[in-house]
């Protein structure tokens, strides 16, 4: 089906390709199909099967194998990983995970082995540094933070770190939105021999503002529990490349790992791809306005939202690699973790909540959750302030939520 719909625009692709409806007795849109076990149609299908599977074969061209085990593969995976690779420029293919930190370790096992180092952006999710800092360094895997935002602090490491298998940027970074240059990233590492895997967790702009394939990125991962799903109510991840090679690697891992999102979340998620650049759209409009507003607030310090960049290099780099600002801002507030605080307990539209990418707004502290683990000096290096709160601004009429935020602020 892929192959049909090559010549198409993304955001048809994605209503077209990779689905059969008379596979699904004539079903408009995919079925769920609740199976952990298929019937193959020979024993020389079978065998088939577990050779491509175990990585002892290679698809011919047209080739489609049966399907054997859920936790290798099923339908609905299928389908969710041919229609997402439209969404991200020059893509080629997709793997589905049951969440964002699945998708991030089974890429890091991957392409890391014992010896070897990773670089790595920071601020970045606080899982993701603590998943390099605290496990795969008990597996000889070193990991080298390097401050975001900064190019010529990231290009040297790049050049000089030893048996250097990943470069590992987020950008924007979490929760600061300070932005990388992807390509200048790329264009280091591809000067190493061997080159070391790029990856670029896509998760705040992508797929729809930010195009990390198209920069010179290896390799796109997302929590898709965030903006691809958008009404925070499943758990998620993808990883998405433009060499099927590095998907083919990370699909043996996933066999093994176990990690593969389950039927019914990849028909849910299948469902939201076509809105998420309606989505993603109404929620960047709505943040720019209240950044814009809120920049104004006396008892704010700082706003962190692209438009509003005044280091040269950032409006740069936010200029050249990105489509829209997004959906996402942060607010340091004079008064520090106090203020922070009553601003969070007089909200009445926006919650308390962590996570991101929902179609309502939910606003949270980093500090004291999603980078509570980060030591003083850790928050110090991120960016990671007492006052620093993180929006993430919903689909919500941004009258009514910069109303909400500025009672809040004028509560403290």
């Amino acid at each position: 089906m892929s192959d049909q719909h090559s010549d198409l625009h993304p955001y048809t692709q994605v209503l077209t390709r990779g689905f059969d409806p008379r596979l699904s007795v004539g079903s408009a849109r995919p079925a769920v199909f609740r199976s952990s076990t298929y019937v193959f149609s020979s024993p020389e299908a079978a065998e088939r099967a577990f050779d491509l599977t175990a990585g002892r074969g290679h698809l011919e061209p047209g080739e489609k194998p049966e399907l054997i085990y859920s936790r290798f593969n099923h339908p609905n995976a299928e389908i969710l990983e041919d229609q997402v690779v439209p969404l991200e420029a020059r893509a080629q293919e997709a793997l589905v995970f049951n969440s964002g930190m699945a998708a991030i370790m089974t890429a890091l096992l991957t392409f890391a082995r014992p010896g070897q180092s990773i670089i790595y952006t920071i601020p970045i999710y606080g899982g993701t540094q603590h998943l390099i800092d605290d496990f795969l360094s008990t597996l000889n895997i070193t990991g080298i933070p390097v401050p975001a935002g900064h190019t010529d602090e990231l290009d040297e490491p790049i050049r000089a770190a030893k048996n250097l298998a990943v470069v590992l940027i987020e950008t924007p970074a979490n929760p600061t939105i300070v932005m990388t240059n992807i390509r200048k990233a790329a264009d280091a590492a591809a000067a190493r021999d061997p080159k070391p895997v790029v990856m670029v967790d896509n998760t705040l702009l992508g797929p729809i503002f930010q195009h990390p394939l198209m920069r010179g990125a290896d390799l796109c991962l997302y929590s898709a529990t965030k903006y691809l799903s958008g009404f925070s109510d499943l758990i998620a991840g993808v990883a998405i490349a433009r060499d099927p090679n590095l998907i083919a690697q990370m699909r043996a891992k996933r066999n093994l790992f176990g990690n593969i999102l389950q039927p019914d979340e990849c028909w849910m998620l299948d469902g939201r791809l076509p809105t998420v650049t309606l989505r993603m759209n109404r929620s960047s409009k709505n943040a720019e306005r209240i950044a814009i507003q809120l920049a104004k607030h006396p008892k704010i310090a700082r706003v962190y939202y692209p438009t509003l960049f005044t280091d040269p290099e950032q409006i740069e780099i936010a200029h050249e690699q990105c489509d829209f600002p997004g959906g996402m801002l942060s607010l340091d507030l004079h008064g520090g973790k106090k203020a922070a605080f009553e601003f969070l307990r007089h909200l009445h539209i926006a919650r308390n909540a962590v996570s991101l990418g929902g179609v309502e707004t939910l606003v949270c502290h980093p500090k004291t959750t999603t980078h509570s683990g980060f030591t003083e000096e850790e928050c110090a290096q991120a960016g990671v302030t007492d006052g620093l709160v993180r929006i993430s601004v919903g689909i919500e009429d941004w009258h009514d939520l910069l109303t909400d935020f500025e009672q809040a602020l004028d509560l403290i």
